[in-house]
């Protein structure tokens, strides 16, 4: 073979070799006869449908977001306008009556909380001073005990927090700075109903969420150490279909919303979420035995979506879970002697 057909042979060779070596993997990927390829779980499925109606709606997204940007900035052009000499502004903020009422979120119970807890006890924090802010008549407003990791978990999340302004930010107990006989503890668990609410008072609400693994401990709380305590009327005005747990801030905002209004009901059915199927009481009464009946059974199958943002400062009956209970026992103790 002449040195000149030599290179030309190697070309065609490593060509062949590129072609077998290719045609080699497409039977690998190939599945054999008699395989099949694996399902793919229904959780799985759901993910992909959303992942490509996520990349479809991309550009629509986008100009959503372009048209907010608009709107915002003629909103603040507007405003600019009408308010030239701040007139607008300073009547508004003369609205603004501050209570003498004093709410306390006690955060004492930081070492009973995982991470993931204590992160929505931020959460909710953070909602509640929101809503105080924006409040025609806005409480005295206290996060006592404030350290561990949730100070922690506000310092990297939250820098801006040393700003708010309208919040006393303490790292004492409650108890060290305002007086015992001014003090009411907010709690489920406690034999005394509120019928108002006293702006001379200072009322706490504890600042633990536990999704109901520590029943009791505020209540026994304020028992030890010789503090008033009390629950919101939510009995009497409201029967709800779902567990009768609430989340620091919807207690903290119907505070604010009865003292605006004067009226529980109005209070309770403004801030409950409607998840919970919140309906006046005297309905109740006129519903029959079976939609009774159901709404046990769907107080069981409560999902844990709906405990996500719950304290211990559950707004319940004392002692319904407990009669409940005991009418299921006797339902299954008539079904099995039925059998």
């Amino acid at each position: 073979m002449s040195s000149e057909m030599l290179p030309a042979f190697t070309e065609s060779s490593n060509v062949e070799r590129k072609q077998s070596l290719s045609e080699d993997q497409e039977k690998s990927q190939k599945p054999r006869l008699g395989e099949e390829f694996e399902p793919i779980s229904k959780r799985q499925m759901k993910k992909l449908i959303k992942q490509k109606q996520w990349e479809e709606q991309r550009e629509l997204r986008k100009q959503k977001r372009k048209e907010k940007r608009k709107r915002k900035q003629l909103e603040r052009q507007c405003q600019l306008e009408s308010n030239v000499d701040g007139n607008d502004r300073k009547r508004i903020r003369r609205d603004v009556v501050h209570s003498t009422l004093r709410l306390i979120i006690d955060c004492s119970f930081d070492s009973l909380m995982v991470l993931k807890d204590i992160k929505k006890l931020h959460k909710q924090i953070q909602r509640c001073y929101a809503e105080n802010r924006r409040a025609l008549h806005p409480v005295q407003f206290y996060l006592t005990s404030h350290g561990g990791q949730l100070k922690k978990n506000m310092d990297e999340n939250d820098k801006g927090w040393v700003n708010w302004k309208d919040i006393h930010i303490k790292a004492e107990h409650y108890s060290e700075f305002i007086k015992k006989e001014d003090l009411i503890y907010l709690t489920s668990d406690s034999p005394n109903v509120l019928k108002e609410l006293d702006e001379s008072k200072a009322y706490v609400i504890g600042g633990l969420v536990d999704h109901n693994h520590h029943k009791g401990l505020t209540y026994k709380q304020a028992s030890d150490h010789g503090i008033d305590h009390a629950q919101l009327p939510l009995g009497n005005f409201v029967k709800m279909n779902s567990r009768k747990v609430l989340a620091i801030n919807h207690v903290f905002e119907i505070i604010l919303e009865y003292l605006e209004t004067k009226d529980w009901q109005e209070a309770f059915f403004t801030i409950l979420p409607q998840r919970k199927g919140a309906v006046p009481t005297d309905k109740t009464c006129e519903s029959s035995s079976h939609e009774k009946t159901s709404v046990r059974v769907e107080d069981g199958l409560d999902s844990d979506s709906s405990e996500e943002e719950n304290s211990r400062n559950e707004l319940q009956l004392p002692h319904e879970e407990e009669k409940q209970d005991k009418e299921n026992s006797n339902e299954s103790t008539v079904n099995s002697m039925a059998h």
